[in-house]
């Protein structure tokens, strides 16, 4: 009697993944629509309100050394190995190969390179403007203050803002941004939101970091998301365009491929005798890249005479009487090929 084979678990799980369309009929791609707009100009707004308090030395700053002076690294030891390796989660190396890899796998299944393309968007956008902010303000970390009370502002430092919770509202957030249903963005928005709030108090906690490089970090990140919706177009005509080379790539080899593989052309041979030597043909073969040479014309085999001896022929026959006592040259010739 023959059984079947129980199906395991991790062949339920991709026959649940087989299920799932191949290039889904609707991929809902934010707008930018009122209520994001309005996120956009508050979160604006913050990010402006949070410079100009540091610029001015306000209470801002005075909280900052306040936080500095505590020192929670001396508070809460045992918090210092967790949190070294937490804090990863920030850094943009590890988090966009993680983040990518994921997205690729989603761009594989969907047939469609939004996903990757959406990332790479973003990750240029925070590098650009974070990077920016940070070389152009110049301010420098609690580890290397100079004047205590003072803001450390144009001083050839690049601590503001924070670039470890600016990546990590980026990374984990195109996440959400991405999600396929309503649930699961918010979902996915909360779990951001959690890890970049982590990652930003672990600099702190560190001292690293200012408390006010992790509020400025937090809006440059949400900036950046908020924003997305305005490159949605570039994105799908970088898509049409890579996927339209692609195309015609595979059309290029695909001609290649089609032809049979015993269809090669055997490379010509001339034939030739052997110079000084009576005897058989030796064949010659040409090199393939070489084109193959005419075929030489074929001549009857025959007494070979000089032109004093051939007798001029006309319509009416020879005018040269025979001469039996004359023989030929050769009674044999060799054959010409």
């Amino acid at each position: 009697m023959r059984t079947e084979r129980k199906p395991t678990r991790l062949d339920r799980v991709f026959a649940r993944l087989d299920r799932e369309p191949e290039r889904p009929a609707h991929i809902d791609v934010p707008r930018m629509s009122r209520h994001r707009v309005v996120l956009f100009g508050s979160t604006l707004a913050f990010y402006l309100a949070i410079v100009w308090a540091v610029v001015i030395t306000s209470w801002l700053v005075r909280l900052d050394w306040q936080v500095m002076f505590f020192r929670p690294y001396e508070q809460w030891p045992e918090l210092h190995p967790f949190v070294d390796y937490y804090v990863v989660l920030g850094q943009r190396g590890p988090t966009a190969v993680m983040v990518a890899a994921w997205l690729g796998w989603r761009s594989w299944r969907q047939h469609t390179l939004r996903p990757l393309l959406a990332l790479g968007v973003s990750l240029l956008l925070l590098n650009a403007t974070v990077g920016a902010a940070k070389y152009g303000m110049g301010r420098l970390g609690p580890h290397y203050a100079t004047e205590v009370g003072s803001n450390e502002m144009w001083l050839g430092g690049d601590i503001f803002p924070s670039g470890h919770t600016a990546n990590a509202v980026v990374t984990w957030g195109i996440l959400a941004y991405l999600a396929s249903t309503p649930r699961a963005r918010r979902w996915l928005s909360a779990l951001s939101a959690v890890t970049s709030l982590g990652v930003g108090m672990a600099t702190v906690y560190l001292g690293t970091h200012w408390l006010s490089d992790v509020l400025l970090g937090w809006a440059a990140g949400l900036l950046i998301l908020l924003a997305l919706p305005w490159f949605e177009p570039l994105i799908a005509r970088a898509e049409a365009w890579i996927l339209d080379r692609r195309d015609r790539l595979f059309a290029r080899w695909g001609r290649g491929a089609r032809r049979p593989a015993g269809s090669r052309t055997p490379p010509a041979v001339v034939v030739r005798p052997l110079p000084g030597r009576e005897g058989p043909a030796v064949p010659d073969p040409v090199p393939a890249g070489r084109p193959a040479a005419r075929p030489p014309v074929y001549l009857a085999p025959g007494p070979h005479t000089t032109r004093a001896e051939r007798s001029p022929v006309t319509p009416a026959g020879s005018r040269r009487p025979p001469h039996t006592e004359r023989h030929p040259r050769g009674t044999t010739s060799a054959t010409r090929p």
